[in-house]
This record gives structure tokens, sequence and C-alpha cells, in this order.
């Protein structure tokens, strides 16, 4: 039997001179750049959603009671909204991971206390 682990932390090294600038990319590591990614993902799709959302709003409100121009607004209204309630439940699903786990995905972004 083997009671070693054979596993090697992705570490990366910088040399990084002092009062560059630059001094937290000495701390870069692949967990910190896919907790990034996901802060990323989630901030873009939140902010693409919502301005979906008003721009149905706007095409509703200049549909001028045509009858297939407000089912296309509110189509894009329903699907804007649909985006929003999975982005933040994807939100959500990681805060459960993170308390059930004891880890830290996000990196320290909390929305709620």
């Amino acid at each position: 039997m083997l009671n070693q682990l054979l596993a090697q932390d992705l570490n990366f090294s910088l040399n990084v001179p002092a009062n560059s600038g630059f001094e937290n990319l000495v701390n870069l590591s692949f967990g910190t750049l896919i907790s990034a990614g996901i802060q990323l993902v989630l901030v873009v799709a939140a902010i693409v959603f919502f301005f979906i959302l008003v721009l149905g709003g706007i095409k509703w409100i200049t549909s001028g009671g045509d009858k297939g121009n407000t089912e296309a607004a509110r189509n894009q209204i329903t699907a804007a909204l649909v985006g929003l309630v999975i982005v933040f439940a994807a939100w959500a699903i990681i805060q459960i991971i993170e308390q059930f786990f004891n880890i830290n995905i996000l990196g320290g972004l909390r929305l709620l206390p």
C-alpha cells in the first residue's frame, strides 16, 4: 500500500520588485484564478441579464400596442428574469457549498452578512 500523497500544489512564483504595484501577483495560484473567474462570470451575467431586462421594458413601452411587439418584449423580459434567477441561484448554491464544506470558493465575495 502507498502511504504517500503524490500531489503537488500549483503555485506560480513571480519575482516582483517591491513597491511596483504588483505585489498581489506573488500570491497568485490556480485556486485564486478560478475564484476570480467565477466571480467575473457571475457579475457579468447579472449585468447582461439586467440590461436585457431593461431593453425588454423599453421595447414593451415603445411597442405602441402592437400585439407582436408586445409579445416579443414580454418574452425578452421573461428570459431576462429567468437568467437573473439562474445567476442568483448559482451564487446561492456556491454559498451553500462554501458553508457546508467550509471552503472559500468566491474569495470573500459576500453579498449578505
